[in-house]
């Protein structure tokens, strides 16, 4: 048996021996945490510069003397799933930071302003402070991730196990996204299709995962089945004997990822799957979200607007502004406004551009864009495009209640037309939206296949805190130029 064990240890190699299975995850809860705790103190510290702008008077000593609370904290974020931060994704991370971080400012600040210190502290610095906490948390966290999430220490270690070659496809989902935090160790599989990814070894046979893990200490499996069977149910009780954690990838969940709950039905385990745009009081929330943004961005860039509507006037003679039908909720016609960027007579030398460049003409089929477009106006044309400002206009129509800030995108009736039925009919339950997952993920990259994936991914898991990630995500893809021409 011990050599059996040996060769098995050689066999993973020194990925494995690198830094033990159990170390792993403490190093990894250590990381966030610090840069939780320096997210809370840069948030708290530019609540009290911003305060102090309006009264200066405000001294620092009290606040000092509240960094006991940082362990307030952290005590909440762990009993929220922060730590050690693994398998969780980026919009359900931005939740629990946002609820964990609200609740220990309301508690704070109630204690405080019911007790005979009130007098010591401003409302207006824990506001300031709460606010900026909400942004530089997960901000924090993602730049965690990001740094560190492709070090050999970063995560847990993980068991993949599949049957029929089932595991595979997860094995390298979890691989693509090192910000997940699970490390695939080994493979299990009965009947592999093909061969594992590089430095991932196929060990053998589901049946030894019970041995791995008593071996080689390694806390997380990976279940992926194709159906729920009793064979599933057998593998699940198996590896419950001896793995704390384990995480179920049937076939089951490929339509939806959010907002499953289990429930028990009389010793009968139910899955709820909601959908939560169906929810009238979930619209209403979205809808004063848009109106909120949409009203403040609106008046911002008006002066933006016009600058750029003046020059488009002196490069090309014809309207600033044009608009185009497209399809809003519920199938209905709506006209969107943009600032023009391109000649009037777009139409005609796109054609005429078709008809003589094949390849573009593939391109155009693919994407409906081309990198090298005829009809872009010089110089403002490609700024305005490449900066989405050309969108801004659209703002109005997320005020007349036409669009939403976050949605589908939406499109011409000839693009349209390349979907099928089934998506067709999912975008009609939905407002179209002025930015959206295809937009922040591939935006021009993608063709139309990908948008009809990205989107209905969104419709099918919509959230609030979906959509925050996303307007958070769109700032950084229009500075970075992301996939814009």
């Amino acid at each position: 048996m011990g050599t059996a064990i040996f060769e098995l240890y050689g066999r993973i190699g020194a990925k494995a021996r690198a830094l033990a299975p159990a170390i792993r995850p403490m190093v990894t809860r250590l990381s966030l945490l610090a840069a939780d705790l320096m997210a809370l103190t840069v948030a708290a510290w530019f609540g009290l510069q911003v305060w102090k702008l309006f009264h200066v008077s405000i001294g620092v000593e009290f606040y000092l003397s509240l960094w006991p609370v940082l362990g307030v904290f952290v005590l909440l974020y762990a009993a929220l799933g922060l730590y050690p931060g693994v398998a969780l994704n980026a919009v359900e991370e931005l939740r629990c930071t946002a609820v964990g971080t609200t609740m220990v400012y309301v508690i704070t600040g109630s204690l405080i302003f019911l007790s005979k210190t009130s007098a010591a502290n401003s409302r207006g610095v824990f506001l300031f402070s709460w606010v900026f906490s909400i942004v530089t948390v997960p901000l924090a966290r993602t730049l965690a991730r990001r740094w560190l999430s492709t070090r050999p220490w970063w995560g847990v270690s993980v068991l993949v196990v599949g049957s029929s070659g089932s595991g595979l496809s997860v094995l390298n989902l979890v691989m693509s996204q090192p910000s997940l935090g699970l490390k695939p160790m080994a493979y299990l599989d009965d009947h592999p299709p093909q061969p594992t990814p590089p430095g991932i070894p196929l060990i053998g046979p589901i049946s030894m995962a019970a041995q791995m893990a008593r071996e080689l200490r390694i806390r997380y499996v990976l279940v992926a089945m194709p159906r729920v069977n009793h064979r599933l149910m057998d593998l699940l009780e198996h590896v419950g004997l001896v793995f704390p954690h384990v995480i179920l990838v049937p076939d089951l969940f490929a339509r939806a990822s959010f907002w499953i709950a289990p429930r028990n039905l009389g010793g009968l385990l139910g899955l709820e799957f909601r959908h939560n745009l169906l929810i009238p009081v979930n619209r209403w929330v979205k809808r004063a979200l848009d109106l909120l943004i949409a009203g403040s961005l609106g008046v911002l860039t008006l002066p933006l607007i016009a600058t750029a509507a003046i020059w488009i006037k002196r490069v090309s003679p014809g309207p600033a502004f044009y608009k185009q039908a497209r399809e809003g909720a519920g199938g209905k016609t709506i006209h969107v406004r943009k600032l023009r960027t391109m000649y009037p007579e777009a139409e005609r030398l796109l054609e005429v551009y078709l008809r003589k460049n094949p390849a573009a003409k593939k391109e155009w089929k693919r994407h409906f864009k081309l990198k090298q477009d005829p009809r872009i106006l010089p110089g403002i044309g490609s700024i305005l495009r490449r900066t989405s400002i050309d969108e801004l206009p659209q703002l109005w129509n997320v005020l007349k209640g036409e669009m939403s800030l976050v949605g589908p995108r939406a499109l011409p009736y000839y693009h349209l037309d390349q979907f099928s039925p089934g998506f067709r009919a999912l975008r009609k339950r939905v407002p179209p939206g002025l930015t959206g997952l295809w937009q922040v993920c591939t935006r021009s990259d993608g063709d139309w296949r990908a948008q009809e994936a990205l989107d209905t991914y969104y419709i099918r898991n919509w959230s609030i805190w979906l959509d925050l990630h996303i307007l958070a995500r769109t700032i950084r893809a229009v500075v970075a130029g992301q996939g814009a021409y």
